[in-house]
């Protein structure tokens, strides 16, 4: 894969990042215009506080960049999932290495910058999506704590113009294929285009290469995440693992 990977938001608003060898372990983030099955034990989102706003220091990442790349290549507009239920089947990539559980009836896009990208059809605002970039980071834990992460993220999103409110709900830390550390957030946001929404994303690194998973879910008061359609996105958001290796 190459080094830089390109995001549109817009037809009109390219979004690129790219990897530098100025720092040995964080990957440099530069806007080009800014289970196996999933582990029983790890079905509960256990919540933690956020942590207050940590120091930024010369290793620290451009977190809009990150944040890019978590909602880069999904749509503004939100709508509710149809009154149904969601059948979840695996979900492989032998190539990238990495496996989830996604809503069977979805499907399948090409969209750029994502890897993979499941849309509910004639709803492509409700979407799961994965993207695998190169890193020189042999696991998330030198990239910083999970609080850390999510801090970051908050304050790009934050940033946006159209963003009138954002909030971390929970992090966590949870084990995935042969140890490996997993990061998972959910945090909503209020924004002018699209209303609230609701975000699920985890995140790990496996063989020299960032998996990031991102879950969006309209989530408006007229309309709010539903009990049952919040555990089948917790079931997806647990499942997401890399693949044993060979």
């Amino acid at each position: 894969m190459d080094s830089q990977i390109c995001v549109p938001i817009s037809n009109q608003s390219p979004y690129c990042y790219h990897f530098h060898r100025s720092s040995p372990k964080f990957p440099c983030f530069i806007p080009k215009a800014l289970r196996p099955h999933s582990h029983e034990n790890n079905k509960n989102f256990n919540k933690v506080t956020l942590l207050s706003p940590l120091s930024l220091t010369k290793r620290a990442f451009n977190s809009s960049a990150l944040l890019l790349i978590f909602y880069g290549f999904f749509p503004h507009n939100s709508k509710a999932f149809s009154d149904k239920d969601l059948d979840l089947e695996r979900y492989t990539d032998f190539e990238q290495g990495f496996t989830l559980l996604r809503p069977s009836s979805w499907n399948k896009v090409e969209k750029a910058g994502a890897t993979v990208l499941f849309e509910e059809a004639n709803v492509g605002s409700n979407n799961v999506g994965v993207v695998v970039s190169p890193v020189r980071l042999n696991s998330l834990g030198e990239f910083g704590t999970p609080q850390f992460v999510a801090d970051k993220l908050i304050q790009a999103e934050k940033r946006k113009e159209s963003t009138k409110d954002a909030e971390v709900i929970g992090v966590a830390e949870r084990p995935g294929q042969g140890g490996l550390q997993v990061y998972e957030f959910e945090y909503k946001v209020d924004s002018t285009r699209g209303g609230m929404k609701r975000i699920l994303s985890a995140a790990f690194v496996a063989s020299k290469k960032l998996y990031l998973l991102n879950i969006a879910h309209s989530d408006k008061p007229e309309s709010p995440l539903d009990t049952h359609t919040r555990a089948v996105l917790e079931e997806i958001l647990h499942s997401f693992d890399a693949l044993p290796s060979k």
